[in-house]
């Protein structure tokens, strides 16, 4: 089995977007995850039980020794090769990028890396409510930054009046052509956003994602095609900081014991509805590809297909979580359902059916990230 690919998320933000506060409440919040943090212009710093608060830009001294964090931009390679090594056990990396950093050219060097160990988690952009007219008329390049974003975090919400959120709502959606945008206060998201999904059991239909304290609540979908879902609905934290704003999301599992036609599928994926942010998990084939499984990862537009030997004796089926803003639960279920093979399995193949799923599949010599391998 091909080792796990660790996800790479860029946090980006003008200065005084709140970018430091919300990764410190991701460190505060990571329910056991060991994270990563890159800082200030690729100073790195490993993390496990600490926050970067006050440490930036600075030596942060660790239980093992210190790792200085004043390093070049060309030595990016060579730390995301170090931190993804098997023996530091990473689950995820953060790259805080500085403030008046490109973030398409981040992403660029991401993507043209040769880091194998790493997948591209995607790039999110922090907003100040308060501040956005400000900020895009000091720095016009926002717009585009926004475009380019697979997730936008619209901080510091608390901070203006309702009408004013919903305006400011309104133009930066308008900014990003249907990128999930989040409401939020002191940098609080719910670090499942970020984080890999698990690929559901069998008996969890679905995970309630909630904020701040991660509670879980169950409502499921019984499907009359072989399939099984289920969502959750996010709402606002309860941290006693009563009218803190944040936007709902919602976690949908799906499950698929018939094979997945693979045309329909990539018909699915190049036509994902808008707020629909990250898809992980695996995809069955059946006579498409009778040897492998094949290991998805889905982060905003960005989409990968892993290959892989099926394990002897596993049972075979698709299994995904799909967690997105604004979207519609059933109607996703009904599309996927849509895309489970009904015909008889020993029907003839069409030998071209998989074109479309392989110009998504990295080089063989790139390991996968074995999304069903406790992701």
């Amino acid at each position: 089995m091909s080792r796990q690919q660790i996800p790479v998320v860029v946090l980006t933000g003008f200065l005084g977007s709140g970018k430091t506060t919300l990764l410190n409440h991701l460190l505060r919040r990571r329910a056991g995850r060991r994270i990563a943090v890159v800082v200030n212009d690729f100073g790195a710093i490993e993390i496990d039980a600490m926050t970067v608060a006050g440490q930036v830009g600075s030596t942060v001294s660790l239980g093992n020794g210190c790792l200085c964090c004043a390093v070049d931009a060309s030595e990016l390679d060579t730390y995301l090769e170090r931190l993804s090594r098997p023996e530091a056990r990473i689950d995820i990396i953060v790259i805080e990028a500085s403030g008046l950093a490109e973030p398409r050219e981040l992403v660029r060097m991401l993507l043209a890396g040769d880091h194998p160990g790493t997948v591209y988690g995607g790039l999110v952009q922090v907003v100040d409510a308060a501040e956005f007219d400000a900020t895009r008329e000091r720095h016009p390049e926002i717009d585009r930054h926004l475009a380019i974003a697979d997730l936008v975090v619209l901080n510091k919400s608390d901070r203006v009046a309702e009408r004013e959120r919903r305006r400011v709502l309104a133009a930066v959606g308008g900014l990003t052509s249907g990128t999930p945008v989040i409401s939020a206060s002191y940098g609080r998201i719910d670090p499942e956003l970020l984080f890999d999904p698990a690929v559901p059991a069998e008996e969890e239909k679905v995970r309630q994602l909630s904020f701040e304290d991660l509670l879980y609540g169950e409502t499921s979908h019984e499907g009359s095609e072989g399939h099984e879902g289920g969502e959750g609905h996010g709402g606002s934290g309860g941290d006693g900081h009563e009218g803190h704003l944040h936007a709902a999301y919602e976690s949908v599992s799906y499950t698929a014991r018939a094979p997945m036609n693979p045309r329909r599928l990539m018909e699915f994926l190049d036509s994902r509805p808008e707020g629909l942010y990250r898809i992980k998990g695996f995809v069955d084939f059946g006579a498409f590809d009778p040897g492998n499984r094949y290991a998805l990862h889905a982060v905003g537009r960005f989409l990968r297909f892993y290959p892989e030997p099926w394990a002897r004796d596993e049972e075979r089926r698709t299994q995904l979580v799909l967690i997105g803003s604004g979207i519609d639960g059933d109607a996703l279920l009904k599309e996927l359902a849509v895309c489970e093979e009904s015909g008889p399995q020993d029907a003839p193949v069409d030998d071209r059916a998989m074109w479309g799923v392989l110009r998504y599949v990295p080089d063989p010599s790139e390991p996968g990230p074995a999304a069903g391998a406790e992701p």
